[in-house]
């Protein structure tokens, strides 16, 4: 029997561990394997990509645990009523190639996404910081929000959607988290948002090269999170951002990057630093506060493997009824898997 977290198990455990506490161990945990870069199996996702949407692969290890992601990008898909992006993973044991646990990753990769976000803004952002600038106010909005309140101390949140519905309902799902001294804006523009902010996170789900951040957007000293463009021909900062003299621009893994990110539209001499090297101290993250540090992220397999992990623990640690699902046949000969079959069918009759 494998382990399984569905839709029901991990809004339970959500309930039971509180969002923010949730946000910050799995941050913990990302940076863990962050350090041990070196020791994973690294490969750009694969992706296979239709005129409406996405649908991708992104597989890794470690030596002793294997994971992948399944995930598509869907834009259309809330106009009929669907999330734009569902998920499921998969961990197992490299030993024996047997699955550990099965778990659903749509909210697991909003959790996850909003860790890796709020981690790399608390290594590259000036301490300072305390406002933020939020644009794109969909499914991931709020995870967003939460992290960067419990990691960063942001209290001033900057709040912008082209679909006012979608700011209606970040703002009163994070009122009714009662979030301590978080002060929200609603602005009528991704400019006005940016103005003024310590940090910008861009998370937009339009599958085209948007132009939702522009030069004039951004003030010295800011820390950009890119986090929207993350398939080819999808992006959202104008390409001269990444040109500036004092930005100094940040990665997952550079061979996708170069294919998936905000990087895709430049020169591909751009220099870019991979956020493994600066957690490591192998290169150095912002050097000056008036430098623009930008995370170009377009999530990595890394952080669905640490995440897979982290809920595979939590799950067990948090006791009752634990969900399993027969997903490898148990067979008392294990050569024998015809009369596993047969089994099956007899206690069918019976």
């Amino acid at each position: 029997m494998v382990d399984y977290i569905g839709v029901e198990r991990i809004q339970a455990l959500m309930a039971r561990v509180g969002v923010a506490r949730l946000l910050t161990g799995l941050a913990k945990e990302i940076e863990a394997d962050f350090l041990r870069w070196s020791q994973f199996e690294k490969s750009a996702r694969h992706a296979i990509h239709s005129n409406v949407g996405v649908i991708e692969l992104m597989p890794t290890a470690d030596g002793k645990l294997y994971s992948f992601k399944y995930v598509n990008g869907h834009p259309k898909n809330t106009a009929e009523g669907l999330l734009t992006v569902t998920a499921f993973g998969v961990l197992a044991d490299v030993n024996t190639g047997y699955p550990l646990l099965l778990s659903e990753m749509t909210y697991a990769t909003a959790l996850r996404t909003a860790a890796t976000s709020a981690l790399a803004a608390r290594t590259l952002a000036r301490p300072s910081c305390r406002s933020m600038a939020l644009i794109g106010n969909g499914a991931q909005s709020e995870f967003q929000a939460i992290a960067f309140h419990a990691m960063l101390g942001i209290r001033e949140l900057r709040v912008h959607d082209t679909d006012p519905r979608a700011t209606d309902k970040l703002m009163r799902n994070l009122r009714a988290q009662r979030l301590p001294g978080l002060h929200i804006v609603r602005c009528d523009s991704a400019a006005a948002a940016a103005r003024g902010a310590d940090i910008v996170t861009t998370v937009t789900a339009d599958k085209r090269n948007a132009v939702i951040l522009t030069p004039d957007s951004i003030e010295p000293g800011m820390h950009v999170n890119a986090l929207g463009g993350d398939c080819p021909g999808k992006t959202e900062l104008h390409a001269d951002i990444l040109r500036r003299a004092d930005a100094r621009v940040f990665v997952e893994f550079e061979p996708q990057a170069r294919i998936e990110g905000e990087i895709q539209q430049v020169e591909p001499g751009l220099a870019v630093t991979e956020l493994s090297a600066v957690l490591t101290g192998r290169a150095r993250g912002r050097i000056t506060a008036q430098d623009v540090t930008i995370f170009d992220s377009v999530g990595f397999a890394l952080e669905d493997f640490a995440t897979l992990r982290y809920l595979y623990r939590l799950n067990r640690e948090q006791g009752g009824v634990r969900p399993r699902i027969d997903l490898v046949p148990e067979l008392a000969d294990p050569k024998d898997l015809f009369s596993g079959r047969q089994a099956m069918a007899q206690r069918a009759r019976a």
